[in-house]
């Protein structure tokens, strides 16, 4: 174990409605895991490998389209999954779906639901603080990347403590999965990838390895982060100009939807995570919808465009369809108005439950 004090970690402060400065910030210490500094330094080494595989033809295309599909479906697992349905119960799903998003989730190898959830939680309720587990104003790289090098920040256990999570207590998938992750986990997300392309098309089990496990995987794992580090800096603020997420087009098509983040963090319990419906730069949303059409998912939250209407032209930055000139505000503030993880949240205000609509009802 080894510490050190940060000389270089940035300090986010919005300023006003269009310019956000960054001062230094000396009072952490970060003590490095180095365990998983390791692990980082092979799946990068790993991954420039596979990508040397593909750019010289050496591993088949066969191998490339199979870890691009096998990485969308993991995906999947971890945004219409982790994060919309048991991070935020924007909706509610049938067994069979629940089940499949937990295998999927366990292919993306993320941590386990339960796990996942509850940083998620906190990360919403304590948005860019020390309770906040890749808090951006700590900097780009520690939001990105750095914060699973080292020990979390005391106030993520302190505060982390008080976010309910008795939802997933009772839910038997999310608790099996918990419970046998460290079995399953590396057989869907490592093994089962890297036998196939093996077993179905003869490919060299080396380049298998190196394309479709290792090189998928870091991909993956970088499409994700930008969420927690590009989406907190570059990009609009039409919802709240006051909070750090930002709206990210380039992110939202990596993470299949999760880079429309200024809207999430004002509205987290919205199943689409974003006002518009694109596929294109939405597939979650699809998938949710495509779901709720044959009755596997159902009691759909979104947003009323009064209530978006509301919202924009009280705090948005301008660039909304929506928006109206407001006058600029010098006080220093990072949260939204009323931060809360999702549905059910005790802290909710009543008017969004009333202006919100909810789609595709249906009975438990």
């Amino acid at each position: 174990m080894t510490s050190f004090q940060v000389r270089s970690t940035l300090h986010l402060k919005p300023t006003d409605t269009h310019t956000t400065t960054y001062c230094k910030r000396r009072d952490y210490e970060w003590q490095i895991v180095w365990r998983n500094v390791l692990a980082f330094v092979y799946l990068h080494a790993a991954s420039l490998y596979g990508v040397y595989l593909i750019v010289s033809f050496k591993s088949k295309i066969l191998t490339l389209l199979f870890a691009c599909c096998f990485a969308a479906l993991s995906a999947m697992g971890v945004t219409a999954g982790a994060h919309r349905l048991w991070a935020h119960r924007a909706y509610k799903a049938r067994w069979p779906l629940r089940l499949f998003l937990a295998v999927m989730q366990t292919m993306a190898f993320q941590n386990h639901i339960y796990e996942w959830v509850r940083d998620h939680r906190v990360h919403h309720k304590f948005t860019e603080t020390d309770a906040d587990p890749h808090n951006a104003r700590r900097g780009f790289f520690f939001s990105h990347i750095g914060w699973l090098m080292v020990r979390k920040h005391k106030d993520v256990f302190e505060k982390g403590a008080l976010v309910d999570m008795s939802d997933l207590e009772k839910d038997p998938i999310v608790m099996y999965q918990k419970k046998t992750y460290l079995v399953v986990m590396p057989i869907l997300c490592f093994i089962l990838p890297a036998w196939i392309p093996v077993a179905l098309w003869g490919e060299n089990p080396w380049y298998s390895w190196y394309v479709a496990a290792m090189f998928r995987y870091t991909l993956s794992l970088h499409f994700t982060w930008l969420v927690n580090s590009a989406a907190h800096i570059w990009g609009n603020r039409p919802y709240d100009k006051y909070i750090g997420a930002t709206d990210n087009k380039s992110v939202a098509i990596c993470a299949f939807g999760e880079g429309w983040h200024n809207y999430h963090h004002v509205f987290p319990w919205d199943y689409k995570a974003a006002e518009l419906g694109h596929y294109s730069t939405n597939i979650s949303t699809a998938l949710i919808d495509w779901a709720a059409k044959y009755g596997l998912a159902y009691d759909l939250k979104t947003v009323s465009a009064e209530m978006i209407r509301k919202r924009v032209s009280r705090t948005g930055d301008g660039s909304h369809p929506y928006s109206k000139e407001a006058e600029s505000k010098e006080e220093d503030h990072h949260h939204p108005e009323n931060p809360v993880w999702g549905w059910d949240d005790q802290d909710m205000l009543d008017e969004e439950r009333q202006l919100a609509e909810i789609t595709n009802k249906k009975s438990d």
